[in-house]
């Protein structure tokens, strides 16, 4: 009788999380801002080398992107399914 009940009550006992999902939606905006970012200071995201003599724009915008990115993973890839 004990095992019945135990494998009754286990689907209730389930935690699910949406984090993965969230965090890809979550990433997916950050990078739809980046993009625009990018096209509102005249260049294409992804073929603008990183460097220091980069223009001043595309380092504010890049500096935004890994703001971003960092929250989505400390708020959101941990989020519970609502």
């Amino acid at each position: 009788m004990r095992i019945s009940s135990a494998i009754l009550l286990s689907p209730f006992l389930m935690v699910a999380n949406a984090g993965p999902i969230a965090y890809g939606l979550c990433q997916t905006g950050c990078n739809t801002v980046v993009v625009a970012c990018y096209a509102a200071a005249g260049f294409t995201f992804g073929t603008v080398i990183a460097a220091p003599a980069a223009p001043a724009a595309i380092l504010g915008c890049n500096a935004a992107l890994g703001t971003c990115s960092a929250t989505c993973a400390t708020l959101v890839l941990l989020a519970p399914t609502p």
